[in-house]
C-alpha cells in the first residue's frame, strides 16, 4: 500500500453525514482519515455511507481511542491544527506530502489544551466577523485541496 498523500484528522466528530463527505474527500485526494474517538455516531452508520456514497469501500480510513494515540500512531508527521482561534491563516501555511491536518468536532471544535500545545501549527480559514463557523466537510475539503495544490497535485 502507497503512503497517503496527507493525513485527515477528525477529532471526536459528531456528525455522520460530514464523516462521510469528508470520506469522500479523502478518496478523491488520496488521504488517509482518522477518527479519535469518542465519536458521536457509529462507524457503520447508515448516513455515514450514504453520504460517502460508493465511495466509503475505497475510503482508507483508522479509529483511535484517544489523541495520545494518534500521536503515537503519526509520530514524525507535520501536524496543522485548525481552529477559529489560530492568527495563521491555511494559504499562509507551507503544506507538504504526508502532512496531518485536524479538525475539532462540529460543536466542540478542538480543545484548548491540543491548541495551546501545538500553537505554532494553528491554522484558520478567514471569514466574515457574522459567520459563527464553517461546516466542517467544506472546511477539510477547502484545505485539503489547498494542501494537494500547494504540493502540485495527485
Amino acid at each position: 500500500m502507497t503512503e497517503p498523500l496527507l493525513h485527515v484528522v477528525l477529532y471526536q466528530p459528531d456528525i455522520p453525514q460530514n464523516a462521510g463527505n469528508i470520506g469522500r474527500t479523502c478518496v478523491a485526494v488520496g488521504a488517509k482519515l482518522w477518527f479519535v474517538r469518542p465519536l458521536g455516531f457509529r462507524l457503520d452508520d447508515r448516513y455515514l455511507k450514504r453520504a460517502g456514497m460508493d465511495y466509503w469501500e475505497h475510503v482508507d480510513w483508522e479509529a483511535v481511542d484517544d489523541w495520545t494515540q494518534l500521536a503515537e500512531r503519526l509520530a514524525g508527521r507535520r501536524m496543522w491544527l485548525m481552529t477559529k482561534f489560530a492568527e495563521k491563516l491555511v494559504w499562509d501555511a507551507e503544506f507538504e506530502r504526508g502532512d496531518v491536518l485536524v479538525f475539532g468536532s462540529e460543536t466542540r471544535g478542538l480543545p484548548e489544551s491540543l491548541r495551546e500545545e501545538h500553537a505554532a501549527r494553528c491554522l484558520k480559514l478567514p471569514m466574515h466577523e457574522t459567520v459563527r463557523s464553517l461546516n466542517l466537510a467544506s472546511t477539510v475539503n477547502t484545505v485539503a485541496y489547498e494542501a494537494v495544490r500547494q504540493f502540485g497535485g495527485l
